[in-house]
């Protein structure tokens, strides 16, 4: 039964610091994927790169303190291939891909346009090129999760104050109908709503005022397989009991 979490650390040094590495040992995941690293591969010490025993492999941003992602997993992956194919957004790394016998792992990082219009664009340009990747995807036939933050919240129940950000990046009509268009036409599945329908779900908060003491936050990290393995989803939690960043990690436990 593989368990897998996905956290963004928003930072894995602050993530370190805060205690993420001491807890992830306890947690006796098969693979945990990360993103937001934040360093690049001089900054990476060895309890960084391979944590009691894991199997760390990563994607680094050309730029310094940017970006980033990886995938932590107990047994050596058979192939690993970094980026998916598009140099914008490759240079950023966002995307870190494991196979695994027939199971192919996946840590992804999507672009946040809420700083910038210049940034929106480019997540609406990162939109346009994910999609036939996960086409492609799809089209090889192996069951595949693609763990990470997808900066969109899908419908209103995900997150607390949706009336007032339908036209806030996050939240913007686009961006939910390309996250339908995943689900629907591409046939990925949502898996944490598979299991657990439930409003209040956020796995990330505001660091501004007191958004999480009053939990007004977003459900913008997921686990998004292929329909097979989620079939085999038996247990979603969000862990809040420490904070290692402004995300909560995602757990899933699958029985295959």
């Amino acid at each position: 039964m593989p368990k897998i979490i996905s956290a963004n650390l928003n930072g894995i040094r602050s993530a370190h610091k805060k205690g993420f590495f001491n807890w992830m040992a306890t947690q006796t995941a098969d693979f945990v994927c990360v993103q937001e690293l934040k360093a690049q591969l001089p900054d990476m010490t060895e309890e960084f790169l391979t944590p009691g025993g894991y199997h760390g492999h990563f994607h680094y941003a050309e730029k310094k303190g940017y970006s980033g992602t990886g995938i932590y997993s107990r047994t050596k992956p058979d192939t690993v291939r970094t980026g998916f194919g598009s140099p914008e957004f490759d240079a950023e790394g966002r995307y870190v891909r494991c196979d695994f016998g027939s199971l192919t792992i996946i840590s992804v990082y999507c672009p946040s346009g809420s700083s910038s219009p210049e940034r929106q664009e480019a997540k609406f340009r990162f939109m346009e090129v994910f999609l036939p990747h996960l086409l492609e995807l799809r089209a090889e036939g192996r069951e595949v999760v693609i763990c990470g933050d997808w900066n969109i919240a899908h419908h209103e129940i995900d997150l607390k104050n949706f009336k007032g950000n339908k036209k806030n990046s996050g939240f913007l009509p686009e961006e939910r109908a390309w996250l339908t268009r995943v689900f629907d036409e591409v046939g990925f599945v949502d898996v944490h709503r598979g299991i657990d329908k439930r409003p209040e779900q956020y796995t990330w908060w505001s660091n501004r005022g007191q958004a999480y003491a009053k939990n007004v936050g977003w459900r913008i990290d997921y686990h998004v397989a292929t329909p097979g393995i989620a079939a085999q989803a038996k247990e979603v939690f969000i862990y809040k009991d420490e904070r290692f960043s402004d995300h909560a990690p995602l757990i899933i436990d699958y029985r295959i």
